[in-house]
């Protein structure tokens, strides 16, 4: 795929793969990177109701609640989202025999955690 079309592809919100250096296709359908975008503005909009109530002196047990709130959107949008790695981009590369990839999401796992 040129880069053209790789582009067009993303315009539209086409299924398509991005090539990695170690030769494996890395595979995103619309409609799970909508869901994921969708859980992450939800998160940001959470974060900036933090700042606002951080400016507005409000109390600091209502504004730990909402940070922990935050937190745990963050960890289901992970969790979510290496749930859909592990569906989709880690199978192709264990079937393309690429172990560098696995190892990789190994150490992503561990920093997320």
């Amino acid at each position: 795929m040129t880069e053209q079309e790789h582009q067009r592809a993303h315009e539209l919100g086409l299924e398509h793969s991005h090539d990695h250096a170690e030769g494996h296709g890395h595979y995103h359908s619309p409609e799970e990177k909508k869901r994921q975008l969708n859980r992450l503005n939800r998160v940001i909009g959470h974060l900036q109701h933090v700042g606002r109530m951080i400016e507005a002196d409000e109390d600091c047990a209502d504004v730990l609640t909402q940070l922990s709130a935050t937190r745990s959107a963050i960890t289901g949008l992970g969790k979510e989202i290496m749930n859909e790695h592990i569906a989709h981009c880690l199978t192709h590369a264990i079937e393309d025999g690429d172990t560098q990839s696995v190892e990789e999401f190994k150490k992503a796992i561990e920093k997320f955690f």
